[in-house]
């Protein structure tokens, strides 16, 4: 065949180029006169020569893995297996009795609800202990640091006992202008 007959060829079957494998392959059996019943059926006689024969319905797999059998004696003794389905139905009594249980019903009411608005509390206004002045937002508060300022170590000396803990530039004022004391203090 001539380049040209094969190009010819080749643009009927739509084929690549230089493909021509498959095509000589069926280059024989190409005998029908219409491409229609090529294209729907196929070749005839590629797999097989015997037109009439029937598939098998077992496959590869089937027949190299056959399910196991069994030995055809006991594996277990007849007390052991009535055992076995006596705790069976007794844990499945068990679990079946813990579901047929009737369900409380739910209460749905918030903490709030159930704690703070409690029937018969009557809130009461704390009453105080120390009498305050005009000015409560100026007091200085009281807390267990105010109360026990003369203990703390590393604190500079207390300007005065209302306000411990207010600003006092004392720790770094020279002795000679600190005016606010008559005495200075004594030299150690």
């Amino acid at each position: 065949m001539t380049e040209q007959e094969r190009k010819e060829q080749n643009k009927i079957g739509k084929c690549l180029l230089h493909n021509w494998v498959e095509e000589r392959a069926v280059a024989a059996l190409d005998t029908a006169t219409e491409k229609n019943q090529i294209q729907r059926r196929g070749h005839i006689g590629i797999i097989t020569l015997n037109q009439e024969a029937k598939m098998e319905n077992t496959t590869t797999l089937r027949t190299a893995y056959a399910p196991p059998k069994s030995p055809g004696v006991r594996t277990k003794s007849l007390r052991r297996e009535l055992l076995e389905k006596h705790i069976a139905q007794m844990i499945s009594e068990k679990k079946k009795a813990e579901m047929d249980q009737p369900v409380d019903p739910t209460e749905y009411s918030s903490t709030t609800q159930r704690d703070f608005n409690a029937q018969g509390f009557l809130p009461l206004p704390l009453r105080s202990t120390k009498q305050h002045g005009d000015d409560r937002k100026s007091e200085q508060a009281v807390t267990f640091w105010s109360e026990n300022y003369q203990r703390i170590q590393g604190v500079s000396a207390a300007p005065s006992s209302k306000a411990p803990f207010k600003k006092s530039a004392q720790f770094s004022t020279p002795i000679g202008e600190r005016l606010d004391e008559e005495e200075l203090p004594p030299d150690s």
